[in-house]
């Protein structure tokens, strides 16, 4: 376990966690590439399948590699965005300038499941079928985008929101009551953390155009992950997750298919890390 310790990998998650031993993760977050919504300079990435089912089926398959690699105590945050049916981006050029009812053609295939322009309904789809595959859902978040930027789709409201489910490998798991205290609006007292988080989105680091904020892996590696202990990343990105990690005591595993981001994310957490840690 030593060879994967405060590393960033680079490679296909599945491939990466198959190489990885029983039990030895304490916590896991992520974000996956969302369904057609970007490319992330692979074909084979994720995100880049025909259907929301074969997506949906690829990230169970890597996170029951993740399931097995966790501790039986640990956590796994996860959070997922949703897409429309039928348009990658809801604003697309050969859309935006039609009429609503007009019979129009998309750049994106249309899934046979849902009609289309419905909203596909990727979280829950995605964390119904974690469940089947054994993972205990514990809580969504709502991840509340004050500064999300408005949507110019004529028909429907700009999304400000994302999902972000608690999952756990059994019933009985690590959880940091300490850290789930917010203060009170007086300020006099503290009370349990809602699962709504107001937090603002990120500007892109380096060539990672979707960074997750610091203030919204902070709560998450605090209240799922003992001091000392790993929190893994199976799609790194800009490498916030390990920096969080770093910064609160915690160690990291990070795996990235995209080398650039990679190396972007090691020069990154370099600039930040604390003294006497050793990234490789």
């Amino acid at each position: 376990m030593q060879n994967f310790i405060n590393k960033i990998i680079v490679g296909d998650s599945l491939d990466v966690l198959k190489q990885m031993p029983d039990d030895c993760i304490d916590c896991a977050i992520t974000s996956p590439p969302y369904f057609g919504l970007r490319s992330y300079g692979s074909d084979s990435a994720i995100g880049n399948e025909s259907t929301p089912d074969a997506y949906i089926s690829k990230l169970v398959a890597i996170f029951h590699e993740l399931k097995r690699v966790l501790k039986p105590e640990g956590t796994f945050w996860l959070n997922i965005g949703d897409t429309w049916n039928g348009s990658k981006t809801g604003n697309t050029e050969n859309v935006k300038h039609k009429k609503v009812h007009e019979n129009v053609s998309f750049e994106k295939k249309l899934w046979d499941g849902a009609k289309r322009k419905d909203l596909i309904g990727i979280p829950w789809a995605l964390v119904f079928a974690l469940r089947n595959d054994g993972w205990y859902i514990r809580n969504d978040i709502i991840w509340h985008k004050e500064n999300a930027m408005p949507k110019t789709a004529p028909d429907r409201l700009s999304p400000s929101y994302e999902h972000v489910f608690l999952l756990t490998k059994s019933p009985d798991y690590y959880f940091s009551t300490n850290e789930s205290y917010e203060p009170t609006v007086d300020g006099k007292g503290h009370r349990r953390m809602r699962d709504v988080w107001n937090v603002n989105s990120s500007k892109g680091y380096g060539t990672c155009v979707a960074p997750f904020p610091e203030t919204l892996i902070e709560p998450m590696v605090k209240m799922g992950c003992p001091e000392n202990g790993v929190v893994l990343d199976p799609f790194i990105g800009s490498g916030t997750t390990a920096l969080v990690a770093l910064k609160n005591n915690r160690r990291f595993v990070g795996i990235e298919l995209n080398e650039t981001y990679a190396e972007e994310a090691r020069q990154r957490i370099l600039e930040n890390k604390k003294e006497n840690t050793k990234i490789i």
